[in-house]
């Protein structure tokens, strides 16, 4: 019976566990739920570690992206559906995927109207497969995939080696799923997914509000040279939650959030050895697993972003970058989401009043 707690205790998120924790009626009991947490958030960053680099010495280390990306998903459906058949999700899985292999590289290597063109394309085609339940939130998996392996571009065998590890991670990702959720019922199928896309369909304006919100703040990055735009299109894909308040309170949350996660690198980074440097990243892994809340855990994302950046737009522009980049995805999001969806109002009502008149 104890052992059966502990392995539910395991299956708690942050929040879940820190509950439980509160709620204790002993100091022992506080103690035992207290352990229990530690040794859950421990092994969860020793398995991601772990997978992570397995995946980077099998598929070169410009492929360890690759390996988060796969990681994320596995995660993630192990435990959440598509919202349709699961015979059919393995169709979708496989489309889902095969974006990933090849739209970011596509998007990374043309110029920004075609490139504006693929994100379109593929961000609605992700949320489209990917996403009709919405409480799943799925598409804090699959666009931030896409957005990741986009800001991580590899060319020639690299590239060769990160289609080998896509097709690997399909494959774990669809027997996993397949696994989990065969004897699940559903109402729906794929076709179901094509009936329902209506414009007067909160479901339907969402789609349409983060594609066209994180393709366009793609487009002005790429156009102005930002550095990093991936930042700021993650920023806002996160922000874009399919839920107007929780929209305000993510982007409330990330910008002090990436501001305190750009200081307390600085501290880190000035106090810490330059021989341990390399484990910034997973001490911002550890910080987010204890992390019940959305703006702690911007904070320590931004650890493991500032530091692989460092190299490339040195330490002060990569601490920069992070906040600018956030702060512009942040605000680019809700200014967005509120005229995007004055002109989806416009466009029902004019077609409403057409239909009428006809």
């Amino acid at each position: 019976e104890i052992s059966m707690n502990v392995y539910d205790e395991l299956q708690l998120n942050q929040a879940g566990s820190k509950q439980l924790i509160k709620k204790a009626q002993s100091r022992r009991d506080k103690l035992r739920h207290s352990l229990i947490y530690l040794f859950k958030v421990l092994i969860t960053v020793a398995f991601c570690m772990v997978f992570v680099m397995a995946y980077g010495a099998v598929f070169q280390n410009d492929n360890s992206i690759v390996g988060v990306v796969v990681l994320l998903c596995i995660l993630v459906f192990r435990q959440a559906d598509l919202g349709i058949d699961a015979r059919h999700s393995l169709l979708s899985l496989a489309v889902i995927f095969g974006i990933l292999a090849f739209a970011p590289k596509a998007a990374a290597v043309t110029a920004p109207l075609p490139s504006f063109l693929i994100h379109l394309a593929s961000i609605f085609t992700l949320m489209f497969l990917g996403c009709h339940n919405v409480v799943m939130f799925n598409h804090a998996t699959l666009v931030l995939s896409y957005l990741l392996l986009f800001g991580y571009d590899v060319s020639g065998t690299s590239y060769l080696y990160r289609l080998a590890g896509l097709l690997l991670g399909f494959l774990l990702t669809a027997a996993v799923f397949y696994r989990n959720h065969k004897n699940s019922s559903y109402k729906r199928n794929l076709s179901h997914l094509f009936d329902e896309f209506d414009l007067s369909s909160s479901r339907t304006r969402w789609y349409l509000t983060l594609t066209f919100g994180v393709s366009t703040l793609l487009f002005v990055s790429q156009l102005t040279g930002l550095p990093r735009p991936m930042w700021a299109g993650i920023a806002a894909m996160s922000v874009l939650a399919p839920f107007r308040k929780d929209q305000k309170a993510r982007a409330y949350a990330r910008i002090p959030g990436n501001l305190a996660g750009g200081a307390l690198f600085c501290v880190i980074y000035s106090v810490m050895p330059a021989s341990l440097h390399p484990f910034i990243g997973l001490l911002g892994g550890v910080g987010v697993g204890f992390s019940a809340t959305y703006g702690w855990q911007s904070v320590f994302n931004s650890l493991g972003a500032i530091y692989v950046a460092a190299d490339i737009l040195t330490l002060p522009g990569a601490v920069f970058f992070r906040i600018f980049n956030n702060a512009l995805g942040a605000v680019y999001a809700l200014v967005f989401a509120w005229l995007f969806g004055k002109a989806l109002d416009y466009l029902a009502a004019h077609s409403s009043a057409k239909a009428r008149n006809a």
